[in-house]
């Protein structure tokens, strides 16, 4: 047995906690643990599930003889320390936005584009949360009846903006101010934002234009028309997806429901006689992606209708990084 030697950049937040929990729950074989957090951090102590790691700031060569490093400190961080950790001979797993569309770093959701991961120049891309859990369905159903269109508009939880999100519903629903800034344009308790990131000039934003690109990469349909609507709501876990498909090719509400059994990564709850869908209560701190409410949409020629909801802290972000370094270390 090989024990693999690794580093998590931010690994006091929210994602990075979520990578070392990951880790040990899917016996993932490390030797050493390098957990880095801020300055101010370093020196300090981090318990996860038991386990306790003492955390290092980021310094020159801190990524030497280490085997992968997995970033999640933001963008700036990335784009300063992955290309060092890459010339320390580290694979990076980075869930930030900075390489992701860049033509040489893979974009990678081991259920759908697995061997992409083995064409990188020591960098590979952790998709957006909502991506993932849509690209883990859409991929199954493009290889069998081939998509012509897609419209998707989310329902994303707190948590996709991190401790900050979180910390701000929370104390929202307690009547008192946050204690820290709330990341969100307005109150986000009782409420719903049709906003996520900053706009750009045609209206959309930076969450719905990622949504869109990387869905194309990964799925190497750079034909395929697809727009998004995203929208924040006040859950703390879990997103949800109202997706409407259609396709090239006529294709049945039970079609797809077999297809989507098939799949890997995928849970199909769908019985709505007994009220049984997915909903993001439910699918909290679980690693698949769920699929329901399949259904013929008859306003459109070959139109199906889906709701995908999965956990965005684990499979939108830890536990897809954390595959893609099994499944590295598995090789082609």
């Amino acid at each position: 047995m090989r024990l693999h030697d690794i580093a998590v950049v931010g690994a006091s937040g929210l994602v990075g906690r979520k990578i070392l929990e990951v880790i040990q729950e899917r016996k993932f074989e490390t030797g050493k643990v390098v957990a880095i957090a801020s300055d101010g951090s370093a020196g300090k102590e981090l318990n996860v599930k038991g386990k306790t790691f003492k955390l290092h700031k980021l310094e020159p060569h801190i990524f030497k003889n280490l085997e992968f490093a997995f970033f999640s400190a933001g963008g700036s961080v990335s784009r300063e320390w992955a290309p060092k950790a890459a010339e320390d001979g580290c694979i990076v797993i980075d869930n930030s936005s900075s390489f992701r569309m860049q033509d040489d770093v893979p974009l990678v959701v081991p259920e759908v584009n697995r061997q992409d991961m083995f064409k990188n120049k020591g960098i590979i891309s952790n998709p957006n949360c909502s991506t993932i859990q849509l690209v883990t369905a859409l991929k199954p159903l493009d290889n069998a009846f081939k998509i012509k269109r897609v419209v998707v508009s989310t329902y994303q939880s707190v948590s996709g903006a991190g401790n900050k999100g979180v910390t701000a519903l929370e104390s929202e629903l307690r009547g008192i101010q946050s204690a820290s800034a709330s990341p969100f344009a307005h109150k986000i308790a009782y409420n719903a934002i049709p906003h996520i990131d900053v706009f750009f000039d045609d209206s959309y934003t930076r969450e719905e234009l990622k949504m869109m690109n990387e869905t194309r990469k990964i799925m190497n349909r750079k034909d395929l028309q697809i727009t998004a609507t995203c929208v924040r709501i006040p859950t703390l876990y879990g997103h949800g997806e109202s997706v409407n498909i259609e396709f090239d090719k006529k294709v049945n509400a039970d079609e797809v429901r077999e297809a989507l059994i098939q799949a890997k990564g995928i849970k199909v709850v769908d019985n709505p006689q007994t009220n049984h869908y997915p909903m993001p209560i439910d699918a909290a701190d679980k690693d698949d992606v769920f699929v329901g409410r399949i259904r013929v949409d008859s306003s459109v020629k070959h139109g199906i209708n889906l709701w995908i909801v999965s956990d965005n802290v684990r499979k939108g972000a830890a536990t897809n990084a954390v595959q893609i370094a099994e499944e590295y270390i598995k090789g082609k």
